[in-house]
């Protein structure tokens, strides 16, 4: 099997066949483990086999977070004796018992096995918060069988808020799922500030207090796919009016997302014209920055890699290649406008296990300059020049195009340590 494709001969949405998975080196994109963290004063306890816990102890190891971190070991015993439930609660008996202070919540995750075994779930947590009513627990899920379902990323960014209770809402907006912040210049939080009404996300909660405020908000927000699930389950539980304006890089829909946010909250519709000339002329000098140099683009970086693709080669910028396994739906018309007008243009696997005996470092430098923007497309080229982007990098809008422009001028003038950056697990997360 190929592991590269011109674009005007792949698929949509999968290019490339499934088969055995690689994993490259690249390992800023956050994990359930760095979701979790985002909730002040919670505890996390992985209960699964030995040889699953090892990645999920070296994540909490690695950001400095093990005080907030537990496991439980599942030994082949307790499969064969079917005291699947008492384990999982004395175990999570003796965790908060040795903890100098009791957490606020504990996030529970179970795994694969338990489902396997037929675990009585319910019971393990009617029991646990009958014996600590002052802790809030919920169900949290290391299953990666179930992924092809509900992946566990999209899982953990539901039920990060699963612990919200009921409240009188008080108009106020919360931008739920998304792990990086939004820049302070966003047009998104430009139009909540317009309004007068609060703007909250988890990732500028200090404590289990401040988390609880969440729920007083009339609207809710999310703007990565991964998020959806989680704002539509703030609907139906809270009764926050969601809407899903995805990142893009298609003029239209960045403007048809705001004038629907603008609606809703009451506003007059604004005018973006000076905020879409600022992009354009951003886009501008990039591309006299970059004089010709050849640009990568991997999945990791933005959920619209082909958007992002598009954009800058309409605006003479000279990209070459993506790295993507797959795309989402709403790529198609980007999809099919690069088939049109790019369709040399390389798409790259990044999990086929061919990718793994690829050179990455002098023997493709040797190929010429080439700007990266994400970890993996980085990673693959060998690259000094980077943009470190993950999901987005707070960018939204027009003001996101623009920023993202001038890092591209910037990244090209001055090489960085790309591998001292991609090997930091989940980048931007703080335990």
């Amino acid at each position: 099997m190929k592991t590269a494709l011109p674009i005007g001969e792949t698929f949509f949405p999968v290019p490339f066949p499934p088969t055995l998975e690689y994993a490259a080196p690249a390992r800023g994109p956050w994990n359930i483990v760095h979701v979790g963290m985002l909730l002040p004063e919670a505890h996390q306890v992985f209960v699964c086999a030995q040889g699953c816990l090892r990645g999920v102890v070296l994540t909490a190891a690695e950001m400095g977070a093990s005080q907030r971190f537990s496991t439980i070991a599942v030994e082949e015993r307790d499969l064969l004796e079917g005291d699947m439930e008492a384990m999982i609660i004395e175990g999570v008996e003796d965790i908060l018992a040795r903890l100098p202070k009791k957490p606020r919540a504990v996030l529970l995750y179970t795994s694969c096995v338990h489902h396997f075994a037929g675990c009585d779930l319910d019971y393990v947590y009617k029991v646990l918060r009958g014996r600590f009513p002052e802790v809030d627990f919920t169900d949290c899920y290391m299953n990666p069988i179930m992924r092809k379902k509900i992946s566990p990323d999209v899982k953990m960014r539901q039920q990060l808020y699963s612990l919200l209770r009921p409240a009188p809402q008080d108009g106020g907006v919360t931008l739920a799922g998304t792990l990086v912040p939004l820049d302070g210049t966003s047009d998104l939080l430009e139009l909540v500030r317009q309004s007068g009404r609060p703007f909250r996300a988890v990732t500028s909660c200090q404590s289990y207090d401040e988390y609880q405020q969440l729920a007083q908000s009339s609207f809710c927000l999310t703007i990565n796919p991964a998020a959806r699930l989680a704002g539509e389950t703030l609907e139906k539980r809270l009764s926050q009016r969601h809407f899903h304006l995805p990142l893009s890089y298609e003029y239209g829909e960045i403007e048809g997302g705001l004038a629907q946010l603008a609606d809703a909250l009451g506003l007059p519709q604004p005018d973006w014209s000076a905020k879409r000339q600022a992009a354009e002329a951003a886009l501008e000098k990039a591309a006299s920055a970059l004089q010709g140099v050849e640009v990568v683009v991997d999945y990791t970086a933005t959920s619209r890699p082909l958007g992002l693709c598009k954009l800058l080669l309409s605006h003479g910028i000279r990209v070459v290649r993506v790295y993507a396994d797959s795309f989402l739906a709403e790529e198609r018309a980007a999809f099919d406008w690069l088939c049109e007008n790019a369709p040399g243009l390389q798409v790259m696997a990044t999990v086929h296990p061919a990718m793994g005996l690829l050179p990455h470092d002098a023997a493709q430098k040797a190929a010429g300059k080439v700007l990266a923007i994400g970890q993996k497309a980085a990673y693959f080229t060998g690259t000094g020049y980077f943009v470190n982007l993950i999901e987005g990098g707070g960018h939204y809008g027009y003001d996101g195009i623009r920023l993202l422009a001038e890092e591209l001028a910037e990244a090209v003038r001055q090489e960085k340590d790309v591998l001292s950056i991609i090997q930091v697990k989940g980048w931007g997360c703080c335990g």
